[in-house]
């Protein structure tokens, strides 16, 4: 195998299976930084080795047991240099069950409690939402400081000083290696759920930037929610958000034209949509709905989400049964960002007037002050009433308040456009 292809199976093993040896390690270590970085070690180690060697019949196990050779070397030295005879005692047991450890066995984990901790704890309420996204992308995902920072399009030490702090946090909270009591469970899986769609949507509608989406983050996304299905497959929740992932991912292809523009949902050819994912969203929804979890406010997103997805047209779409939908969803999850939706349902299924009365009802509110698409919704409500200048200005003021720069061309295009209708007007041109 050459140096090149040995490198691919290096990093396709990390992919695969860094979270679970990450997880193994934090449950004999109890300390989740420390468990990434010997973890980390262990995979310079592989790339030193592996090119002479070959890669191994298991490569897991090889790097279980290079990092637990790691471990022991830190913890004696770390012993040589102790002077709390507490921690002393704590690091001669874990040195002690380390010792006593077969790598492979300690990666027997067949229902996948190790991975499910680590989300866990990855997504810990103590730290705040950007450190979990980026703790979760790095021992979830793992990816390196460098694609997190890229995905992001944010510096690199930016990133890496959250994965520090969330770190530190975590260990001085001594937040446990467990998944949480049923009590607790609600809120600690909302959290996990809030990052895994956080991170979807960044890939879904990137907040800024040159691209339109990114992919990989919308994949990466995927691949936890469909692991988290598999370890909590109880709860209906998570199998809303796999629905809602899987039948928005969908559409990817058909969001671009052939030149990378922004293609609108209503204007999208949707026989570019992958029937696959819409047939596994359907299905994770159904799993919801066996779960009695119609109500939560994933699987009404997915329901939304399935309302589109079965209408073989855009004339098609059954906009009265997604107002109903986002009207329970306005009062299981009450936002303004949900109105701003339920009104674009409304203009839809009631025309208009009804849209912009909804929408404008919305103009004073101060979580929408400087989100562009409240002024790009209402643009599109007043353009389908004729009312262009008014509709121009609006398209103008959304393009300038987005950071996404396909998205400012799709809106300025759409002010021009205003403009063209206005000047083909008989009054207007005399």
């Amino acid at each position: 195998m050459s140096q090149l292809a040995t490198h691919k199976a290096i990093e396709a093993v990390w992919y695969i299976e860094s979270a679970r040896i990450i997880g193994a390690l934090t449950r004999m270590l109890r300390d989740v930084g420390l468990a990434e970085e010997l973890a980390q070690d262990a995979l310079v180690s592989a790339l030193e080795t592996w090119p002479q060697t070959g890669v191994p019949d298991n490569p897991a196990a090889w790097l279980m047991t290079a990092a637990r050779h790691r471990a022991l070397d830190r913890l004696r030295h770390h012993k040589l240099q102790l002077a709390r005879h507490e921690a002393f005692g704590r690091d001669r047991q874990i040195e002690q069950e380390l010792a006593g450890i077969d790598p492979l066995a300690a990666l027997d984990d067949p229902v996948g409690d190790d991975v499910l901790r680590l989300l866990f704890i990855a997504c810990h309420p103590v730290l705040p939402p950007e450190g979990r996204v980026a703790l979760t992308l790095r021992l979830l995902g793992g990816l390196s400081t460098d694609e997190i920072a890229r995905a992001f399009l944010v510096p690199e030490p930016t990133i890496a000083q959250r994965i520090v702090r969330a770190k530190r946090t975590l260990s001085a909270a001594q937040v446990p290696f467990e998944v949480p009591q049923k009590q607790d469970l609600p809120e600690r899986l909302g959290s996990v759920l809030a990052v895994i769609y956080l991170i979807f949507n960044e890939g879904y509608a990137a907040t800024a930037g040159d691209d339109w989406m990114r992919p990989a983050l919308c994949d990466e996304a995927l691949r936890l929610g469909r692991i988290l299905a598999a370890l909590a497959g109880d709860e209906s929740e998570v199998h809303g958000l796999v629905a809602l992932m899987e039948i928005q991912a969908s559409r990817a292809r058909a969001r671009t034209d052939a030149h990378g523009r922004p293609v609108l949902l209503l204007e999208q050819n949707r026989a570019r949509w992958d029937h696959l994912l819409i047939q596994r969203g359907l299905a994770a929804l159904e799993r919801a709905r066996a779960l009695g979890g119609l109500l939560g406010p994933y699987a009404l997103q997915a329901g939304i989400a399935a309302c589109h997805a079965r209408a073989c047209t855009a004339e098609a779409t059954d906009w009265q049964e997604i107002c109903a939908l986002y009207d329970a969803l306005a009062q299981v999850s009450p936002s303004p960002v949900v109105e701003l939706n339920r009104a674009v349902a409304v203009c839809m299924a009631f025309g208009p007037e009804a849209g912009l009365a909804a929408v404008d009802a919305l103009l004073n509110e101060p979580a929408l002050r400087q989100y562009h698409l409240l002024p790009a919704v209402r643009a599109d409500f007043l353009f389908r009433l004729g009312r262009f200048e008014e509709a121009g200005a609006a398209f103008e003021r959304a393009a300038a308040m987005t950071r996404n720069l396909p998205e400012r061309t799709l809106l300025l295009a759409r002010a021009q456009s205003c403009q063209s209708q206005l000047l083909s007007k008989p009054d207007t041109i005399g």
